[in-house]
């Protein structure tokens, strides 16, 4: 292990229910997550001296240290791309407390995407930023890559022709979370698993991607607290230390539209990722004992299995059709919370609170005796992961 490994650790969580209408506030869900996250590492609002959010998160930090009491900051910064930000609020948070800047540090992500605005929709406004990203997102609207599925659906197709996978394939994905989904109270879909014959019979969004191929639209909040290892160990909860912590930009790099690589059936910025983590704490994939990868378009999830090192390119269909893999007890249990497509699309931050439980045991999916777990970020844009370890 080397650099900020083992440096700092979790110690709270902290979410809202997961809805299609809130019926509250952004800022409102941001603090009962914040507020909640805070109680359950024993806590007081006072003891916050931090916060860390996303470019896109509308709850500014004041505005949360306001609506909780939080009487000082010392430290407050925000991490652009989207999903991509999830692991990289908490690598930013563990900075700061094992470098002294901070003591404890919340990361938090809310928002009502479902009843407020929605992603998943066209947003003509973005090809009209006057900026660099404008400039980009100018180069495909014109021709009808205006949605995040249609984007990766390009890449998807792709990834089908070079290596032989199935629309089935990916179905497995969306099998295995909507099981897991089914026994979590705290999920959308809780009491509504699928079958592989109901995903192939779900109807087209952008080929070929069916609906059960992509994620959901949720409102609702995440929050988790972060301070040093040495303080951890005095507080309530088990410390969940963090082993790696990584961001990755790879080369020719667009947001979820990086078609002008030699090859589109990859996700190289998690590779670099990857690479960073099995370095920082002296791990490798096999090491694993369970795995939280971003799931807003199942197709890379395909991708991020090859581009970690969980097997070789082109191998991840081989994989997944291995019966019961993906589940408790199979080679890789995979987001035993749901995912993004069977709990709550928080843009991967309730990926991160999963990782949490599984170290600490308390997980309604539990994998027996889980030490090590990796948790990835968004996919199709600069992003960031974590291995976290009891």
């Amino acid at each position: 292990m080397s650099g900020l490994s083992g440096q700092a650790a979790i110690v709270g969580i902290g979410a809202t229910d997961f809805s299609k209408d809130s019926g509250r506030s952004e800022l409102r869900l941001a603090a009962e997550a914040v507020k909640a996250a805070v109680a359950d590492a024993g806590l007081q609002p006072s003891d916050v001296d931090g916060l860390v959010s996303f470019t896109m998160d509308t709850n500014i930090e004041i505005a949360v240290a306001r609506a909780l009491d939080i009487p000082e900051l010392k430290y407050f910064t925000r991490i652009h791309y989207g999903g991509g930000a999830a692991c990289a609020t908490v690598q930013q948070a563990a900075i700061a407390v094992a470098t002294g800047v901070a003591d404890v540090v919340v990361a938090y992500r809310a928002f009502n995407e479902r009843s407020g605005k929605r992603f998943g929709q066209v947003d003509s406004g973005l090809a009209a930023r006057v900026d660099s990203s404008g400039t980009d997102y100018a180069f495909s609207y014109p021709h009808g890559l205006s949605t995040p599925a249609g984007s990766v659906a390009m890449m998807a197709r792709r990834y089908m022709h070079q290596f032989g996978a199935t629309s089935e394939d990916f179905g497995r994905i969306a099998v295995a979370d909507r099981k897991h989904a089914a026994t979590n109270p705290n999920a959308f879909f809780y009491g509504k698993p699928i079958t592989l014959e109901d995903h192939q019979a779900s109807r087209m969004i952008a080929d070929p991607l069916h609906l059960l191929d992509c994620c959901q639209e949720s409102d609702g909040g995440i929050a988790i607290v972060i301070t040093s290892a040495e303080r951890a160990k005095d507080l309530q909860q088990k410390p969940v230390n963090i082993l790696g912590a990584a961001q990755g930009s790879a080369r020719d790099q667009y947001t979820m539209m990086s078609y002008y690589r030699p090859d589109l059936a990859c996700i190289p910025e998690m590779g670099l990722v990857g690479n960073q983590l099995w370095a920082q704490s002296g791990l490798r994939p096999q090491d694993m004992d369970m795995a939280v990868l971003y799931d807003h378009f199942t197709p890379y999830v395909l991708m991020q299995l090859e581009d970690l090192g969980f097997c070789g390119r082109g191998e991840a269909k081989d994989f997944v059709r291995e019966p019961g893999a993906l589940e408790v007890g199979g080679k890789l249990p995979l987001n035993t919370h749901g995912g993004q497509l069977g709990e709550a699309y928080i843009h991967g931050m309730n990926g991160i609170a999963e990782g949490v439980r599984q170290i600490r045991g308390t997980s309604v999916n539990q994998v027996p005796g889980a030490e090590h777990v990796l948790v990835t970020a968004g996919t199709g844009v600069p992003t960031s992961g974590l291995v976290l370890a009891g």
